[in-house]
């Protein structure tokens, strides 16, 4: 007999969603008003208004999208992209390949620059394709790959697409909150995120951010945007200024009370103090699994604080260890993608699982389950050396 869900409390450290704050389940719990009622549009722009400050912009097409951080990344293209337009994508992961099929999808000319997994886009790389493609509309990149772990400079390759008169497309769906984003510095045309990581909100909505000059562009297109749902010219009619506003859809309302909560915390916290939590925390994971043995994946200096790839000891099978830390302990940590399928784990400390707690419980939940496994590791020393970090910091 199908009965009430009840879903077992766990420990979320995978590459999300992430563990969700209480503050946030208790805002979303509050009685469900109207998507035009005038409460709920004064809602709306103070979510609009807190974007702006976390994706450091002054943007005025800032909003989030009703749908997950893979709606943002389709809206972005389906909003630029008209048939036969030059597209770069800079791809070291499996997010970046599903960039380059939105531009397929579109009907862009696409160009695929490809970076090995595990490493950092090269901009000497996009420097000379950039002068053998002159005729390239967009170039689109991800910040901080999920399936890999790794941060790309954006600073530096929005600079050379400028340069070359490109308008540029940066995924931020990890990095948002979790490590600097900076979109007006940046120069960046379209940046996309998700709740789910940082923001530790609940999955479902993609703050969007649009420049000016891509703004204008969606509204002097040749053809007609190929998604209703996702025309930025249509869904402003319901995000804009004023307090009127057209019906487009009806506004998951729950959800965005969720988000208006998450960005009320961020600004509270503070950009800054965000960051330095995200990098103190993977600097204790660091020393606890080094400790044991444990490698990482990714160069430190192309490295996640947020999401941390770990190479699983000769002879392990990782998807067992997975299922032993959340059968015994109820904490989730993701498997490898595409090629790092069963070489990594992937462990994720983003937004609330960012803190001391989970560090300790990952560090040593794992190192049992591993003892048991008889797996080649150094046992004892991990949570010293996770507690000497915190005791220096």
């Amino acid at each position: 007999m199908i009965t009430t869900f009840s879903p077992t409390p766990r420990t979320l450290m995978g590459p999300g969603p992430s563990d969700v704050h209480p503050r946030i389940l208790t805002a979303m719990a509050k009685p469900t008003i109207g998507h035009l009622d005038p409460e709920f549009i004064r809602l709306m722009d103070e979510i609009k208004v807190m974007l702006q400050e976390v994706f450091q912009t002054q943007n005025a097409l800032t909003i989030p999208l009703s749908a997950p951080g893979s709606a943002g990344m389709e809206a972005s293209f389906v909003n630029l992209i008209e048939p036969g337009d030059k597209v770069m994508i800079l791809q070291n992961g499996v997010f970046g390949g599903r960039m380059a099929e939105n531009v397929r999808r579109f009907g862009g000319n696409l160009v695929l620059l490809e970076t090995p997994w595990g490493r950092a886009i090269d901009p000497e790389q996009l420097r000379s394709a950039l002068q053998a493609h002159p005729d390239t509309k967009i170039v689109a990149f991800v910040h901080a790959e999920t399936s890999t772990g790794v941060r790309s400079d954006a600073k530096v390759l929005c600079e050379l697409a400028q340069a070359a008169g490109c308008l540029t497309i940066v995924d931020c769906v990890t990095s948002l909150v979790g490590c600097e984003v900076d979109v007006d510095g940046w120069g960046a045309d379209v940046v996309y995120s998700g709740t789910q990581k940082c923001l530790s909100c609940a999955p479902g909505l993609s703050p969007f951010t649009m420049s000016e000059r891509a703004a204008s562009l969606t509204q002097t297109r040749k053809t007609p945007v190929s998604s209703w749902f996702l025309d930025m010219n249509l869904v402003m009619g319901y995000w804009g200024p004023g307090s009127k506003r057209a019906y487009h859809h009806t506004a998951p309302v729950n959800a965005l009370y969720g988000l208006h909560e998450a960005l009320l915390m961020a600004t509270e916290e503070g950009l800054a103090a965000a960051w330095a939590r995200h990098t103190l925390n993977h600097q204790a994971l660091k020393a606890g699994l080094e400790a044991m043995g444990l490698r990482f994946f990714v160069p430190e200096s192309e490295r996640l604080a947020q999401l941390n790839l770990v190479e699983v000891p000769a002879g392990v099978d990782e998807a067992l260890i997975r299922k032993a830390l959340l059968g015994s302990y109820n904490l989730e940590i993701g498997a490898g993608l595409g090629p790092l399928a069963g070489k990594v784990w992937r462990i994720g400390l983003m937004g609330h699982a960012s803190r001391a707690e989970n560090v300790l419980l990952c560090v040593s939940a794992l190192e049992a389950v591993l003892a048991q496994s008889n797996a080649p590791i150094h046992r004892g020393q991990a949570i010293d050396a996770v507690q000497s970090v915190y005791a220096g910091a």
